[in-house]
């Protein structure tokens, strides 16, 4: 039987961020690229101020707003994907 591997996500050290207003604006050091998050997108950049697997993030996401369990699941995804190939969250070790 294969086990399943949990795989927590955390906020980049290589990062600066400040918000403005409900948003955040994040500036990857590396590259000096910036990214912008909307009010979901920066409470969840809160969230992984600590490390979170998707799963929690998702659970976290389906408490805190009114969207089907399927659509936060998929904005969820599709969110950590980009803040990961953004280099502005890292997988925790």
């Amino acid at each position: 039987m294969l086990q399943q591997v949990l795989v927590s996500y955390q906020v980049s050290s290589e990062q600066l961020h400040s918000e403005v207003g409900s948003e955040a604006v994040i500036l990857d050091l590396k590259s000096g690229v910036y990214f912008g998050l909307n009010e979901t997108g920066n409470q969840i950049w809160q969230w992984l101020q600590e490390p979170k697997t998707e799963s929690e993030i998702i659970d976290l996401v389906l408490a805190e707003y009114d969207v089907t369990p399927e659509q936060g699941a998929i904005d969820v995804k599709n969110l950590l994907q980009e803040m990961l190939e953004a280099g502005i969250i890292e997988i925790a070790k």
